[in-house]
């Protein structure tokens, strides 16, 4: 006997639930839109002009990335 899909999602569900999980939604942008790529580019160039302006974040960064020892691959 086949499981009406409605039924299993349902069984799924609930033992997500049992497990402590809750569902929620999340709006992401849509990468099919056929500008997706041409505004990911436009708002990269932003953040790389906004950052070449912010002259103590490369030593932020240098010493946040001394601050990894012992971290692991």
């Amino acid at each position: 006997m086949v499981t009406p899909t409605a039924v299993r999602v349902q069984k799924r569900r609930d033992a997500m639930r049992m497990a402590g999980l809750r569902p929620i939604q999340i709006w992401v942008p849509d990468t099919r839109l056929p500008d997706f790529a041409a505004k990911c580019r436009d708002q990269s160039k932003l953040v790389a002009q906004a950052d070449n302006q912010d002259h103590s974040l490369e030593q932020f960064m240098d010493e946040a990335l001394a601050d990894v020892n012992g971290w692991e691959d």
